[in-house]
């Protein structure tokens, strides 16, 4: 894993992520794999830009989110760019859901749980604070409260 800092003419954001840095750097993640010897490597080389580093990365795939993550450094942005996705937050065990089609956004504010399950073939772009950025298997419930039920108000 490497930072690169020269243009290419075309990368995919779905195997090759974007970092944004100090300064209004952007350079893409060369050689990024979710695996622990890799975002180690990428933490350490994008430490000097705490808690304003933000990798830009677009996912997809379809079904239940298999973790809860929390971003204490900074808020994270999801935009549902096909499909239609739901981002459920855990705000000390008071659950709140947000239903996204084509082009809807939602912000995930810093330090808040959250989980997102895409309902169908979906695709999300995320800009996320990658800083202390903390990842826990799925259950059905909170890392550490139960979830509970949506008000009617929050169900999809």
């Amino acid at each position: 894993m490497r930072l690169v800092n020269h243009e290419r003419n075309a990368m995919d954001l779905r195997t090759t992520p974007v970092h944004l840095g100090l300064g209004a750097t952007a350079r893409h993640v060369e050689g990024f794999a979710w695996d622990p010897e890799v975002l180690q490597a990428y933490s350490a080389a994008v430490a000097a830009d705490g808690a304003e580093g933000r990798m830009v990365m677009i996912f997809d795939g379809e079904g239940l989110g298999d973790h809860w993550e929390s971003h204490p450094a900074g808020d994270e942005l999801v935009v549902c760019l096909s499909g239609c996705v739901t981002v459920t937050r855990d705000r000390d065990g008071v659950p709140g859901r947000v239903r996204l089609g084509p082009g809807e956004a939602t912000i995930n504010p810093a330090g808040v749980w959250h989980v997102v399950d895409m309902e169908g073939p979906a695709s999300i772009l995320s800009v996320t604070a990658t800083l202390g950025a903390d990842h826990r298997p799925r259950t059905d419930a909170h890392p550490t409260e139960p979830l509970g039920t949506p008000s009617p108000a929050e169900a999809p």
